[in-house]
């Protein structure tokens, strides 16, 4: 088809009205939002990792972990030796399916190393076994992630027993998601990380004369990169005796992950 010179002209009259008024509303022309890249996506959930489950009668909540018993909370489990790491599960919350039935249990413990407790084998207690298949199976196929479970109140700090102003021992507990690492800053204002123990402690050693006896600013970070800033103080330090050991709340509590 054959456009006329008026046609023509009249098309071009449109599309430079179109263009001009564009410019003049430019919030048409953009999305409501700014794209920053890179973009990180998380994926919705922790992947599912495949291995089997079994049941210890010992299982109060203590272990490794170096966790105190919790009366009634009987929703426990040792990871294998093999996932353990360098306490890198102690305090995690786990979602377990098993042939009946799914449980969530919080690792406390380390399942040791003999031909029983493979690659992303868990070692739940019996109650929580029950949940996932009858005790008289023994053993049992099962695929788990790590969750964030709807947490009531702030982090907690457990200074541990032996405790001094010149040797320090911090650890993290009733955390929604795995920990990756804690900070400790000094008195001059610098951050210094604390090295993580198998037993699930973070160490601070002051080569000072008076030693240190706070309070205690500590920056402590998720697996998936929250930060929380936390200033504590525990009144069992003394220059004269070691700590018996305390337990003391922080303010805030780690968001949700995946």
């Amino acid at each position: 088809m054959q456009w006329s010179a008026g046609r023509l002209q009249i098309a071009l009259v449109i599309c430079l009205t179109g263009f001009f008024w564009l410019i003049a509303n430019p919030v048409f022309t953009q999305p409501p939002y700014r794209v920053h890249l890179p973009l990180v996506v998380r994926p919705a959930q922790n992947p599912l990792l495949s291995g089997e489950a079994t049941f210890y009668l010992e299982a109060d909540g203590s272990g490794s972990c170096l966790f105190d018993p919790i009366p009634g909370d009987k929703m426990v489990a040792a990871i294998s030796y093999l996932n353990y790491g360098n306490a890198d599960y102690c305090g995690a919350y786990v979602e377990v399916f098993g042939p009946q039935g799914s449980v969530v249990v919080r690792i406390v413990d380390m399942c040791p190393d003999n031909p029983g407790c493979g690659q992303n084998h868990l070692d739940l207690s019996p109650e929580a076994f029950d949940r996932i298949a009858p005790r008289a199976w023994g053993r049992v196929p099962i695929t788990w992630r790590v969750i964030s479970p709807p947490l009531s109140g702030p982090v907690q700090f457990h200074l541990k027993d032996g405790s001094n102003p010149w040797w320090l021992a911090f650890q993290v507990r009733h955390h929604r998601n795995p920990i990756a690492r804690m900070e400790y800053r000094t008195p001059q204002g610098q951050w210094v990380q604390l090295n993580r123990t198998t037993y699930n402690y973070f160490i601070r050693q002051c080569q000072c004369a008076n030693g240190e006896l706070g309070p205690f600013t500590l920056r402590i970070t998720d697996i998936y990169g929250n930060v929380l800033t936390e200033t504590v103080q525990f009144t069992t330090l003394s220059r004269s005796s070691n700590s018996p050991g305390e337990l003391v709340s922080g303010t805030g509590q780690f968001p949700y992950g995946p």
